[in-house]
């Protein structure tokens, strides 16, 4: 088998709200994603997704915000010349002609990647996990996430998103310290003792110093962990040490070397894995084979993905032992079908055919070939914007 062309298109999926966060305000663009199709000789199609945001990257400019318009150049000028030809089971192989090609770019590689699991398992017959290591669990737990808003507000969603089923209710934090303790209190107060609490202040504070004040006001409202409450792995060090809440790496955790900084300093308890940060789900395995080995724990965490990306999400979690801590991803929701009042529900359509099943705050990964999803290519022409 050999892959023949590689398309793209952009789609723009309305929001049920907007979500704010520290890095980029309001409107970051989510929704307005590039869509891949991975053509070959024989018939099969593999689909991929890159839920790419230009407002947020990794300390620094590490890494930085890919964009929608920079993921297609990317693969039309880069990425589809060189694999062109290639058999789409060399994984390894294409993901080093990808690397030569062009260095960085991973939510780029990782659209191309999730489209080579998606072609190998139609051509096999089974689902994407099982060639991910096997299935090891068939529910995903998902965590509830909470844009910046008012205390009362936020705290009137947690409330929906535990009807829902959610047993863990995330919050952003990081622009108004007043604020984001308040909002811990109200939402506390309201789901009560048994709920998980975790909060997100995507690199908002200024220092270490300024967080440490905010975390240990928050510690009395049982917060189970935050996540890159400050830029940089230096300061982040400082926090773990500081505080009795555990500290989860996000935007300073992309690649295995990542990870081996991070055991090194003791930045971090707990990480946030992605099948987009590494630059694509064989990448991600790796990521969480050194999580693994240096005793640290992971969620599948994201850019509020479309249903393409989302399964990505779902097979990467589903085959991943670290994976125990709860998953941060939509409940991909279709017009009229939908799984939930508001719980995980990012945006009002998708531009899959089916829903992922929704089960007492759990999604369950799906059985099919591949990723197991296909297009509604009426749904694409409707939301097409590029």
């Amino acid at each position: 088998m050999k892959i023949t062309t590689i398309e793209t298109l952009q789609v723009a999926i309305p929001l049920r709200r907007l979500h704010q966060m520290a890095a980029g305000g309001a409107d970051i663009g989510l929704g307005k994603y590039p869509i891949i199709k991975v053509k070959t000789d024989e018939g099969i199609v593999g689909l991929g997704e890159a839920p790419a945001l230009k407002e947020w990257g990794g300390d620094y400019g590490t890494y930085f915000g890919e964009s929608a318009k920079t993921v297609m150049l990317v693969i039309r000028e880069h990425l589809a010349p060189v694999l062109e030809g290639q058999d789409p089971f060399r994984i390894e192989w294409i993901h080093g002609l990808m690397d030569k090609a062009i260095k960085g770019h991973p939510y780029a590689k990782a659209a191309i990647d999730m489209a080579l699991y998606d072609i190998m398992g139609k051509a096999l017959g089974v689902p994407a996990y099982q060639l991910l290591g096997g299935l090891y669990r068939r529910e995903i737990p998902l965590a509830h996430s909470i844009g910046i808003m008012p205390a009362e507000k936020a705290a009137a969603e947690a409330a929906v998103a535990v009807e829902d089923g959610i047993k863990t209710i995330k919050l952003k934090i990081g622009l108004d310290p007043e604020r984001d303790v308040a909002t811990v209190r109200e939402v506390r107060k309201t789901v009560g003792p048994g709920i998980t609490i975790t909060v997100d202040g995507n690199q908002g504070y200024p220092s270490a110093k300024a967080a440490i004040r905010v975390l240990r006001r928050m510690e009395e409202y049982n917060v189970l962990f935050v996540e890159q409450p400050v830029e940089g792995l230096s300061a982040m060090a400082k926090i773990a040490q500081a505080v009795d809440m555990s500290v989860m790496a996000d935007e300073s955790a992309w690649t295995s070397q990542d990870i081996l900084r991070i055991l090194d300093m003791r930045a971090a308890d707990f990480v946030s894995l992605y099948p987009t940060k590494p630059g694509g789900l064989w990448k991600a395995k790796k990521v969480a084979a050194v999580c693994e080995a240096g005793g640290i724990y992971c969620n599948v965490n994201g850019s509020a993905e479309l249903g393409i990306a989302n399964a990505a999400n779902l097979h990467l979690s589903a085959s991943t032992k670290v994976v125990t801590l709860a998953c941060v991803y939509p409940v991909t929701t279709l017009e009229g079908r939908e799984k939930t009042k508001l719980a995980g529900r990012f945006y009002l359509d998708d531009i899959i055919t089916e829903p992922f099943e929704y089960k007492d705050g759990a999604l369950i990964v799906p059985d099919g070939p591949g990723l197991g999803v296909e297009l509604d290519e009426r749904k694409v022409d409707k939301y097409r914007i590029a």
